[in-house]
C-alpha cells in the first residue's frame, strides 16, 4: 500500500497521507516523494490548488521515530530540507484537512499553507523541545510573525499541546469544523480556487509571500545547521531514549556533563 496517495479532479491534486496503522508518522522516503509531487505540482499547469489531508485517525504525528533515528537529518541537503524546499517556493494555493493529531512537523508544516481546516478535537504540538532538539520548517521565523513572539515562545519553548479552537484563536487555523465534515469543507474550498484565474491566483499568493521569503530561507538553514549539532547531544539521546522507553526524560546528568566540559 503507497504511504501516500494522490488523486487528481477538477484542477484540485488531492495529497493523502496513508500510514494509518503510524498515525501517518513521516519517514524519510515520505519527505522525498512529497518533495516531488509539490514540484511536479508547481509545474502543472493542470494542477490549480493542492489539498493535502491524513487517512486514519490523525493527519501525522510527526517523524516516524525509528526512521529518524535512523536517518537524522543533517546540516545539508536532507529529505525534510528537500520538502522545507518544496513547500517554501511552492506558489499555487495549498489547503490542509486536519484530524486527530498534528505533531511536530504536522503542525509547522501547516504554516506553509494558505487555508487549514481542523476538525473539533485536533491536537496540535510543536514538542521539539522535549526531545532536545528545535523547531524546522521555518516555523522560528513563520510563527513569530503569525502570532508574536509571547504566544511562540509558549508553544515552542514549553512544547505543550493545544487544542483546535485555540489555534484558529492564535490566527494557525482559518475554520474548525466537525470531524465528519473537515474534508468535505477543504475540498469545497479548492473546487472555488481551482475556478478562479490562475495566474492571478498564483501571482497574488508569490506577492503575499514576497517580503518575508529570503527571512524564512534564512531560518531554514540556521534551524537544520542547529538540529543537526542538537540531534547528536546528550539531550538528544536521553530524550529519545525515553520516549522509546515510555519514561520520563531526566536532563540533570546532561546539564552536569556540559558544565564539566
Amino acid at each position: 500500500m503507497d504511504d501516500i496517495v494522490v488523486e487528481h479532479f477538477e484542477g484540485v491534486l488531492r495529497v493523502e497521507l496513508n500510514r494509518p496503522e503510524k498515525m501517518n508518522a513521516m519517514t524519510s522516503s515520505m519527505y522525498l516523494k512529497l518533495a516531488d509531487i509539490f514540484d511536479d505540482a508547481a509545474k502543472d499547469e493542470t494542477v490549480r490548488v493542492v489539498l493535502w489531508h491524513g487517512a486514519g485517525d490523525a493527519f501525522t504525528a510527526g517523524n516516524d521515530v525509528k526512521d529518524f533515528l535512523q536517518n537524522p537529518p543533517g546540516a545539508e541537503e536532507s529529505p525534510q530540507a528537500r520538502l522545507m524546499n518544496a513547500l517554501v517556493e511552492f506558489d499555487k494555493p495549498l489547503i490542509a484537512a486536519v484530524h486527530g493529531v498534528a505533531i511536530g512537523g504536522g503542525t509547522t508544516m501547516l504554516l506553509h499553507c494558505d487555508f487549514v481546516y481542523a476538525a473539533q478535537k485536533t491536537k496540535f504540538q510543536m514538542p521539539f523541545i522535549n526531545l532536545a532538539v528545535v523547531p524546522e520548517f521555518g516555523s522560528s521565523c513563520l510563527l513569530p510573525q503569525a502570532i508574536g513572539h509571547i504566544r511562540a515562545s509558549d508553544l515552542i519553548l514549553l512544547g505543550s499541546s493545544f487544542d483546535a479552537v485555540r489555534a484558529q484563536e492564535l490566527g494557525l487555523v482559518t475554520e474548525v469544523v466537525p470531524h465528519e465534515t473537515v474534508l468535505a469543507v477543504a475540498t469545497e474550498t479548492a473546487r472555488h480556487l481551482a475556478a478562479k484565474p490562475a495566474g492571478a491566483l498564483q501571482a497574488s499568493k508569490r506577492l503575499l509571500k514576497q517580503p518575508f521569503l529570503q527571512q524564512i530561507r534564512a531560518a531554514m538553514k540556521a534551524e537544520n545547521e542547529a538540529f543537526s549539532v542538537q540531534v547528536h547531544s546528550d539531550e538528544a539521546k536521553e530524550a529519545l531514549t525515553a520516549f522509546l522507553e515510555k519514561r520520563p526524560a531526566d536532563f540533570s546528568k546532561t546539564r552536569q556533563n556540559i558544565a564539566a566540559e
